[in-house]
């Protein structure tokens, strides 16, 4: 047995036990940064820290305050709230309890969220704010289990007439509960902790869905033990990083990162206001952090539209940089994977000296200046884009995993990444590629199966620890990942030719800087069309150089001008297509595509029976007649 696996094999039976042991390796080392506005509601943050020992006295106060609660193990407390420091110490202090953390994403409606709980059997809430304990207050009646509400910010932790006594509570009072009890039975939250086994339930995540009812995923605490120990022997982070977290932590991306943290032991920022990403990366000045690839797109499309808005001298240089970043990272990585060594062409290496001084270096510092890696995760990264930061020195190391597999079960090794590809998987964990091309996954991060829906599991996980992931890929010969498409996602036209349409759609969003969502349509047709939705800031921006200044953003993508400038963006795409992958026609939404309207999940993933159910009347005219354009 290899070190590594004999790394892995030796992890601790639970998270809780991982968190226990690293206060005790490093009690006074920072673990948390988080921010707190100014009393004015003016003027930047000021960022505070809390120590690996400073978090476990709240942790074991939360854990001790559920305990008081008569929470016992593997009960499920529910935690509905943004990303924020007081999310991750609530979900280690449930866990410490030896309870089980379901997940509940803010911007659940009442109906979803009361569904959640009732289906997850959760005992207690802990909800953010007031809006979030509305949800359950309307839904009480539906909710017998439901002992009591923990409302995070104290001053919404108001009871309401009809409330049962002692119904709502506030976070600081759990604590204050939790210390007493402390004090009464020093000893509780240990013995608490010792009993964990591996195979105990630490958390139930339901999956978004495209269609139906969500599932509740079962992750016993042996998977994030896994996850923790594979990452630590990945070499992906280490213990001098500087991790800047605004990732929802209901959704398994983001949960993967605090037990990669634990394990690692280096520095996390929490702050999930998306608004803030912007102002706070100079701030924080993280090492690395993790991204869906809406995210790096928001970014190019922005530092296109700011090149364009300084003038045409100044958007040539930008273009001419970008097509230098793209070709000297194919290069560079290239040659890496075939030689070992990165070898650039010497004129190509002047040019890229050059652009790095005009460009990319501003790039750079707009990350924080210290950004050594981003990790892409939950959906396609379109390569052009990956290329472009690869080339611009921002490394984007692409991922791969499912709810049903902790998250992390593939990433790119760090300086030998390849773009594209989603890397290899992590110590530990098996792939194979089915006859249909469609990938499966075997090791210790795959969940036990979906909350109380054996036939459901049946379907998914068969009897020897394979899953089906539902995704079709290829491996090459040296172990890259490469994910082609979903399976239920593979479009068939009525000639009978396959086309992957997440693959048409990231080359798209890598022609386009003005693309914001794209969905390929062609199913039983005789020819594709697309369904494009533009970046509002980007469009504006040039709308306002090209006579439409001032006018509003459904005005402006419905124009002729508009029509025309992506009608260009399509025809390029098309030149580097096969003739039945080509876009004929394409309608632009009047509006884009969002989490609110439920056309895009928490994590950003397309739902395409949403968005064509939505907007079926454009689809049906493109293909009135049935007539290519």
């Amino acid at each position: 047995m290899s070190d590594t696996q004999m790394f892995i094999e030796s992890r601790p039976p639970s998270v809780a036990t991982l968190f226990l042991e690293r206060v005790e390796a490093a009690p006074e080392a920072e673990a948390f940064r988080y921010p707190v506005p100014p009393a004015s509601g003016e003027g930047p943050d000021d960022w505070r820290s809390l120590t690996w020992k400073q978090s476990s006295d709240r942790v074991l106060a939360i854990a001790a305050g559920l305990i008081d609660l008569g929470v016992r193990p593997e009960e499920r407390v529910a935690i509905a709230s943004a990303t924020r420091l007081d999310w991750i110490l609530a979900d280690l202090g449930i866990l410490c309890a030896g309870a089980a953390t379901t997940t509940v994403y803010p911007s659940t409606n009442a109906e979803e969220t009361a569904y959640i709980l009732a289906d997850s059997g959760s005992r207690i809430l802990i909800a953010e704010d007031g809006e979030q304990l509305a949800k359950v207050r309307e839904r009480r009646a539906e909710l017998p289990a439901l002992a009591h509400v923990v409302v995070i910010e104290q001053a919404d932790a108001q009871p309401a007439p009809g409330d049962p006594d002692g119904w709502v509570l506030s976070l600081a009072d759990l604590e204050w509960r939790g210390t007493v009890h402390l004090e009464q039975n020093p000893d509780v939250v240990h013995k608490r902790i010792s009993a964990i086994t591996p195979e105990q339930l630490a958390t139930l995540i339901y999956t978004s869905g495209t269609t139906g009812r969500p599932k509740g995923v079962r992750l016993p605490h042996d998977n994030w033990s896994y996850m923790a120990r594979a990452i630590e022997a990945n070499g992906m982070v280490n213990r001098e990083d500087v991790q800047y977290l605004w990732l929802p932590l209901a959704h398994v991306f983001g949960k993967v990162l605090i037990s990669a943290q634990i394990g690692v032991g280096h520095v996390t920022a929490v702050d999930g206001r998306i608004d803030k990403i912007i102002e706070n990366l100079p701030v924080v000045k993280p090492t690395y952090m993790a991204a869906v690839p809406r995210i790096f797109e928001k970014v190019y499309n922005g530092v296109a539209a700011k090149a364009r808005a300084g003038g045409a001298a100044k958007y040539k240089i930008f273009q001419w940089a970008a097509g230098v970043a793209r070709e000297y990272a194919k290069i560079s990585q290239d040659s890496l994977r075939r030689t070992g060594i990165r070898s650039v062409p010497l004129g190509l290496t002047v040019k890229h000296t050059i652009a790095d001084k005009l460009v990319y270096a501003k790039l750079r510092e707009a990350f924080g200046g210290n950004l050594r890696a981003a990790v892409s995760g939950s959906a396609a990264l379109a390569p052009d884009i990956g290329y472009f930061f690869s080339g611009a020195g921002i490394h984007i190391l692409e991922g791969y995993g499912l709810t049903e597999s902790s998250a992390a079960s593939f990433v790119n090794p760090g300086e030998n990444y390849l773009t594209g590809t989603v890397g290899k998987p992590l110590p530990g964990t098996e792939v194979r590629i089915a006859d249909d091309g469609e990938i499966l996954l075997r090791g210790p991060g795959i969940m036990q199966g979906y909350h109380g829906l054996p036939e459901k599991t049946y379907e998914v996980l068969e009897p020897d620890g394979w899953l089906h992931t539902g995704d079709i890929g290829e491996l090459s010969p040296d172990g890259f990942l490469r994910i082609t498409d979903r399976k239920k996602d593979l479009i068939k036209t009525s000639g009978g030719k396959y086309i992957a349409p997440a693959e048409v759609e990231g080359q798209f969003k890598g022609v386009c800087p003005f693309v914001s969502n794209i969905l390929v349509h062609g199913a039983d047709r005789n020819f594709c069309t697309a369904l494009i939705a533009l970046d509002e800031p980007s469009i504006t921006a040039w709308a306002a150089d090209h006579g439409l200044g001032g006018k509003p953003y459904a005005d402006v993508v419905m124009s002729k001008e508009v029509e025309e400038l992506v009608g260009g963006y399509v025809k390029r795409l098309n030149e580097g297509l096969q003739r039945w992958q080509t876009i004929k026609k394409f309608r632009i939404l009047p509006r884009d595509l969002d989490v609110e309207h439920g056309e895009l999940t928490p994590s950003l993933k397309l739902k395409r029976p949403v968005v064509e159910r939505e907007f079926r009347y454009l689809i049906d005219e493109m293909y009135d007649g049935t007539r290519e354009a």
